[in-house]
């Protein structure tokens, strides 16, 4: 199954190496927004020793094709020997929105077309 557009879930150690994975995927045009949920406390098994650590957890909006190279990427940057990436296949949603999805997840930014849609109501 490849589902045209999905959310990438990565769980991270700490708000710097989110940020870091975030800036690195949105600017190199894998992902058209990454957001960083700060305050998680995840609770799990490593090791045989459990463990109860905070993290960030980052929502990564993108294409289901990008998925290779997405998770790629995030290897590369995420110091976890094993880090969580699951891929989440998004089955409706604002045909707007998700057309900005599909141009800012295909390929490096180019300008205004990847300006959010709802972005002057921000202002």
């Amino acid at each position: 199954m490849n589902p045209k557009h999905i959310v990438v879930l990565c769980s991270c150690p700490d708000e710097a190496v989110a940020s870091r994975i975030a800036g690195a995927l949105v600017g190199e045009g894998l992902a058209a927004c990454v957001n960083r949920l700060s305050g998680m406390r995840s609770t799990y098994r490593w090791d045989g020793a459990l463990q109860d650590e905070g993290e960030v957890l980052l929502l990564i909006k993108t294409l289901g094709e990008r998925f290779p190279v997405l998770e790629a990427r995030i290897r590369t940057l995420h110091p976890y020997e094993v880090p969580e990436i699951i891929g989440i296949p998004v089955v409706a949603g604002s045909a707007q929105y998700l057309d900005w999805v599909s141009a800012g997840s295909s390929g490096p930014a180019t300008g205004p077309s990847t300006a959010r849609p709802d972005a002057a109501a921000d202002r």
